[in-house]
């Protein structure tokens, strides 16, 4: 079976097998889960698809039938536009009805998907084969001038690409020949197929200003895309990658609310559910019928203090707020066990960079409290914004609001709708949450979220150390070198950002025991954004 149908049990050694499907072992529900979750994921993460085991025994998919998904969040600034995508919903509309140039695979490698091959002799300048043979929806095949117009996007400012900061480093992109695109970079970049392999990267059609009607080479044709209302794709029958994709529709549509989204798994009226709470486990379990896609990728909610603005411009403000942070208490509380404690700073223990020996930053009401004192808050009340559209924000500001409260610090949480917090709220509010989906790189964290002239830097942190680091880190061939650089990255971060990372949330997607071929991504929820074209349906 090949790679697309494979599941995550079909993934397992056949010692792990006998061990999850033996009774006599005794294995618990959960004690499968963990044996789930250790088959389903490379070094990048961790994850766990768990239901009857005996629905995980290997299928072959079928063809046909139409899925509703419900996501998290929706809006009127939805789009199919590779370039504008700023949350997981567009990343998936997207995946929909593009590809790229490069996929990152279940190990978090970057792998051809566009492109037959890549190849760096220097890591600064790439040559990528296009693949031949592929054509968009209308007809029209795949060629050299697509790719080029698609990457030159990101660099003109009009566009306003939220990839620029990323795309900055090509100074050149031309045909080398009819099916081979050169790109040249700034300066040498090892992970250059892995940034290419990330969201904002897809290959729409030389000459797209019009993004509404998803012209692209993906798996899905665009039946309907009415923004904050619904997507409605089908199945592209002329796609180059078989043997997906395998269901004939899928509707795709956001309900902000969680409960609304678990009433709609349950009721039948979806067979996914995106980003389902951790407490609501207990009740798709007892109901039975039910599947649960845990992705462990580094995702995580922070909250932010903007440098520039707000109480945020005193240091011993955040500091303080960072020491106020009870993060055993949030991953027990908040997310069930679900989650990894953190240390304000955005690696994951399963990257290979992960800093570990920097100290744990502990819940220390006494070490607050002086901080706060010294920035006098303390007596104030000082507003903190939370919504729904961060998960599990606004349950992070009440606990933040209740230890606060006990250092005579009133914290005014004001919980926004989902609908409208990205553009209306977050990184204009002083002191607010944000919400990070996995990035399979060090430098793509870093670069996207912390560099000086990052779009989303979160916090407006500016520091020259870092910015240098970074891009030394790109270049660095000996290992253990760029491995140091990324240490003393992080230790930057952790000291001076005005963020603070309680803990890495593991996503949780709910779905009927219909659906098959879902598995964990390294990439994020949802099979990484991706899960349209290999999931099928056991009508």
């Amino acid at each position: 079976m090949s790679q697309r149908d494979a599941d995550a049990f079909e993934t397992m050694s056949p010692a792990e097998r006998g061990r999850a499907l033996d009774g006599r072992r005794g294995a618990s529900r959960r004690d499968i889960l963990g044996l789930l979750g250790s088959a389903g994921m490379g070094l990048m993460a961790g994850g766990a698809v768990f239901g009857s085991a005996t629905q995980a025994l290997a299928q072959a998919p079928k063809r046909g039938g139409n899925i509703r998904v419900c996501t998290y969040t929706s809006s009127t600034s939805d789009t199919l536009d590779p370039a504008k995508q700023s949350n997981a919903s567009d990343y998936v509309r997207c995946n929909f009805f593009y590809n790229k140039l490069v996929r990152i695979d279940e190990t978090g490698a970057p792998a051809p998907e566009l492109a037959e091959s890549f190849d760096s002799q220097d890591a600064k300048t790439w040559i990528f084969k296009i693949r031949k043979g592929v054509t968009f929806h209308d007809g029209k095949a795949l060629t050299t001038e697509d790719v080029i117009y698609s990457l030159k996007r990101h660099l003109d400012p009009a566009v306003g690409s939220k990839a620029n900061t990323l795309a900055k480093q090509m100074t050149s992109i031309e045909a080398s020949s009819p099916n081979e695109v050169t790109i040249v970079l700034s300066g040498a970049n090892a992970d250059w197929p892995t940034i290419l392999g990330t969201a904002h990267f897809h290959i729409v059609q030389a000459g797209t200003t019009d993004f509404s009607k998803g012209i692209g080479t993906g798996p899905f044709t665009c039946k309907e895309f009415a923004p904050g209302v619904r997507t409605i794709a089908l199945r592209n029958a002329n796609y180059w990658r078989q043997p997906g994709p395998f269901v004939d529709s899928i509707e795709f549509f956001g309900l902000p609310d969680e409960q609304a989204r678990l009433n709609a798994l349950m009721s039948g009226d979806v067979q996914i559910a995106a980003v389902i709470n951790p407490r609501s486990l207990r009740v798709i379990e007892s109901a039975g019928g039910f599947g649960v896609l845990e992705t462990k990728a580094g995702l995580y909610t922070d909250l932010i203090a903007r440098l520039d603005e707000g109480p945020g411009t005193n240091p011993d403000f955040v500091l303080g707020m960072k020491y106020l942070l009870n993060r055993a208490q949030m991953r027990t509380a908040i997310f069930r066990g679900y989650a990894e404690i953190a240390n304000d700073h955005p690696i994951p223990s399963s990257n290979r960079y992960h800093a570990a020996d920097i100290p744990q930053r502990a819940f220390d009401p006494e070490k607050a409290k002086f901080h706060l004192n010294k920035a006098g808050v303390l007596g104030s009340t000082i507003p903190l914004v939370a919504s729904p559209a961060a998960d599990a924000s606004v349950e992070m500001a009440v606990l933040l609001q209740q230890e606060a409260k006990k250092l005579g610090l009133t914290i005014d949480v004001q919980r926004v709708p989902s609908d409208g917090y990205w553009s209306n709220y977050w990184m204009k509010s002083p002191f607010c949450f944000g919400n990070v989906n996995p990035r399979p790189t060090a430098d793509l964290l870093f670069s996207l979220f912390f560099k000086s002239d990052a779009n989303w830097n979160e916090s407006r942190w500016k520091n020259e150390k870092f910015d240098q680091l970074i891009v030394a880190a790109r270049a660095e061939r000996d290992e253990a070198k760029r491995k140091q650089m990324y240490h003393d990255a992080q230790v930057l971060v952790h000291d001076g950002a005005g963020i603070g990372i309680p803990a890495f949330i593991s996503n949780l997607d709910c779905y009927s025991n219909k659906i098959k071929g879902l598995r964990p991504m390294p990439t994020g929820g949802l099979m990484g954004y991706t899960f349209g074209e290999y999931v099928w349906l056991d009508a």
